[in-house]
């Protein structure tokens, strides 16, 4: 992936996943955190530099905080001074799902869990090579893949 391939897909739609976790809100309050649900529900940001993922670059994988959906591998993580875990790529393509928003008086590009539409953050034109991606990620929307340590 590559900018303009995040602006085809904001333009054009994203791919349909295999199967699709869809829960009420009521669900998904019962579920998740109230700080997780805000974050991955309610599309909020958690303050920055407020998670130790900032600065941990262990090895490992994250899931969605929701659906337990495979999202990133630490080894596209890095450090952007940005607050925020950032990484590179997603670990598949079709994981991520990717909106145009205008909220709060900019343009920006939302992205998702493409299997439950949780808020994972914003994906920015200035990360580094390969890519140039810069997948800024709420910490609360992630969990550690203890199975793939």
């Amino acid at each position: 992936m590559n900018w303009k391939d995040v602006e085809q897909r904001v333009i054009h739609g994203n791919p349909t996943p295999s199967n699709k976790v869809q829960k009420s809100p009521e669900q998904w309050r019962n579920e998740l955190s109230e700080e997780v649900y805000t974050i991955t529900r309610l599309k909020g940001t958690e303050r920055p530099w407020s998670s130790e993922l900032c600065s941990k670059f262990e090895p490992g994988r994250y899931r969605c905080a929701c659906c337990n959906t495979l999202l990133f591998d630490a080894q596209e993580k890095f450090e952007s001074h940005s607050g925020w875990p950032s990484f590179t790529a997603p670990l598949d393509e079709d994981a991520v799902a990717y909106e145009g928003d205008t909220s709060h008086g900019m343009i920006r590009v939302e992205i998702l869990c493409n299997i439950c539409d949780a808020h994972l953050g914003h994906v920015f034109p200035d990360g580094p090579a390969p890519t140039g991606l810069r997948y800024c990620v709420n910490a609360l929307s992630l969990t550690k893949d203890t199975s793939n340590p």
